[in-house]
């Protein structure tokens, strides 16, 4: 080989390395920082699935008027978090934390609290995930360093409404991550009961499916790079940030809530995650929901679904 082909192949090597790397600081300001999500407007996965089904009640209104206190914790490394919470109507031990998706806010979960708290009876109490909201961080955890955020919020709330405390989690999209991630941990025998509504498997997963199908792009290497980038910046890595594995370990149980025309979080991953689930458990996919729309589709049979599995376990 000639010192001439020599110093082509190298710079070739040296430039593919710089588009690489450049690739995974894009994919991280993309993905994982907190910043403006815009590459989600319009998504057509965001929009696929019928909306047809009885009509969802507009709760915006609703929202506006109740009393929310702000609660707030410090988490273990040190970010200060905001909640919202609500109290039920009359005196109860009985506790719904809610979990918001990606780039979301709790007001968004607007539905799910005013079933839970007029049609049930439930505090409700709404943390913003960290890097959202009134929460400080810059950066967004998908989950992972959120699962011990919600440990706290537990127990705080138990410190709340005393040692009798019972609570279900409920979380859709990112928050259905968070809340299968939290139900790895070592839970007091206060939570009682699990809704996870579209979420994925695993961070890398979830990623890598976004990355062929968004921008036609192979996983490796970019996503073994910006999770690294991650690690450094951010304290984790995707291959830990894994729902699938936490689930393995959890001993509550846990209803698995899926849309099966979901494109943005393919519904094949709800299976698995079934699969893999605690001996308490239950499925329930909705024919013709896309990515979060299992309630707007089909509201009466998702309202009875939770219903009826919460109301196994909580007293």
């Amino acid at each position: 080989m000639n010192q001439r082909v020599f110093i082509i192949i190298i710079s070739i090597i040296v430039l593919l390395l710089i588009i690489i790397g450049s690739a995974s600081f894009y994919f991280y300001h993309v993905a994982i920082a907190s910043a403006d999500k815009a590459f989600l407007d319009g998504n057509p996965d965001l929009a696929a699935g019928s909306d047809v089904g009885q009509p969802l009640e507009d709760t915006s209104a609703w929202w506006t008027e109740q009393a929310f206190e702000d609660w707030s914790i410090t988490s273990g490394d040190g970010l200060q978090l905001h909640a919202y919470y609500l109290e039920a109507k009359q005196p109860t031990d009985r506790t719904v934390i809610l979990a918001h998706g990606y780039s979301g806010l709790p007001e968004q979960m607007s539905g799910y609290t005013k079933m839970y708290r007029d049609v049930l009876g439930y505090n409700v109490l709404l943390p913003d995930a960290r890097g959202h909201g009134k929460s400080e961080g810059n950066y967004i955890g998908f989950g992972w360093p959120e699962r011990k955020d919600y440990v706290k919020w537990i127990n705080k709330v138990i410190e709340h409404t005393g040692n009798d405390s019972q609570i279900v989690l409920h979380g859709v999209s990112m928050g259905g991550a968070t809340v299968m991630m939290t139900s790895g941990e070592n839970l007091p025998p206060n939570v009682k009961a699990i809704v996870e509504d579209c979420g994925y498997t695993s961070v890398t997963d979830e990623l890598s499916y976004q990355l062929k199908r968004m921008y036609h792009l192979p996983s490796f290497p970019i996503v073994q790079l910006t999770s690294l980038l991650t690690k450094i910046r951010a304290g984790y890595t995707f291959n830990e940030a894994s729902a699938l594995d936490q689930i393995k370990k959890s001993k509550t149980p846990i209803l698995f809530i899926h849309g099966d025309s979901d494109l943005f979080v393919p519904s094949e991953m709800v299976y698995t995650l079934y699969e893999n689930g605690p001996t308490d458990k239950k499925l329930f996919v909705v024919p013709g929901a896309g990515h979060g729309k299992a309630r707007r589709v089909d509201p009466v049979g998702y309202d009875r679904e939770v219903t009826q599995f919460i109301g196994n376990y909580v007293k």
